[in-house]
């Protein structure tokens, strides 16, 4: 608590801002061989024997303005997130500001055996689901012997 009667809280907030921001500069996306530390949307990666499942979890956005690509084995998720905030020259002072803005880019590096054309993408209660299916070549299958 003595820090407190040091700083002003406007110091505090700028020094926990600046701190979020270098962490956000400095996350490594995921890949489906490892995980990564965090960014925005937050997200879920998965593999099933059929299928890659991606879940970016980015609540309030506009589906249009979502950007999904997938180009050479790489899934890319971009797009805006816009301010809540009272414009700057509003007579408002902002005591707290947690909530993420701006332009995100998230990036996943795909498996070698998914069929790019197959990808579905929807956008339902603030979850972006991505799936992309395995080609069938590469599923495993029975074989029967006689």
């Amino acid at each position: 608590m003595f820090y407190r009667s040091l700083f002003p809280r406007d110091v505090l907030a700028e020094l926990e801002r600046f701190q979020r921001g270098m962490q956000q500069s400095g996350d490594v996306s995921p890949s489906i061989r490892g995980t990564g530390r965090g960014g925005y949307p937050a997200m879920n990666v998965g593999s099933t024997p059929r299928s890659v499942e991606i879940y970016a979890f980015a609540p309030g956005l506009d589906p249009a303005s979502l950007d999904v690509q997938l180009d050479k084995g790489v899934l890319t998720i971009a797009g805006e997130r816009p301010s809540v905030l009272p414009p700057k020259d509003a007579p408002a002072t902002v005591h707290i500001d947690e909530r993420f803005y701006g332009r995100f880019r998230r990036v996943v590096t795909l498996p070698d055996d998914v069929d790019p054309n197959a990808v579905s993408a929807r956008y339902t209660d603030g979850v972006l689901h991505v799936s992309v299916p395995r080609r069938a070549a590469a599923q495993a299958r029975r074989i029967n012997v006689v």
